[in-house]
């Protein structure tokens, strides 16, 4: 995976993206900690909420006819997650390509900073009219870019 850092995290016009997750009952599995499948889930809402950070609501998406979908995930569970815990969880692009992106994400425990997972979506960007690939806007591409020297 390739889940580095922007070279210019600290100047970035567009910063890494964070939100803070506290874990609910419902996340917990029959093993007493965060289900895999609720990594995912925290991936496409952060990921839907940093784009509309950004101006590229999905409403905004939706008017234009366009869309992201997830092509494949990727998830380093390195540590588990319990009830209550908060979670810092961030993601920014680290790859923009003719008609696909790449995403990175890292979920870190705050009372410990430890990091619980890393992991990656490629995401392809499709017509919603036709439901096949098409070449990313070039404003698309500029706003989730700028970090990508």
């Amino acid at each position: 995976m390739n889940t580095k850092m922007p070279k210019n995290n600290i100047i970035s016009k567009i910063p890494i993206y964070q939100e803070t997750i506290q874990v609910q009952s419902s996340d917990i599995d029959e093993f007493g900690h965060v289900n895999n499948v609720c990594y995912v889930h925290w991936m496409q809402e952060i990921a839907t909420n940093h784009s509309a950070a950004v101006g590229w609501t999905v409403q905004r998406y939706t008017e234009l006819g366009i869309m992201w979908v997830a092509r494949r995930h990727t998830v380093d569970y390195l540590h588990p997650a319990f009830l209550n815990d908060e979670i810092l969880a961030e993601t920014w692009v680290t790859e923009m390509k003719n008609v696909s992106s790449i995403r990175a994400y890292r979920f870190t425990r705050k009372s410990d900073q430890v990091v619980l997972a890393t992991a990656e979506t490629r995401w392809g960007f499709v017509s919603t009219k036709s439901g096949k690939l098409m070449k990313i806007l070039p404003e698309i591409q500029y706003i989730f870019s700028e970090n990508n020297d």
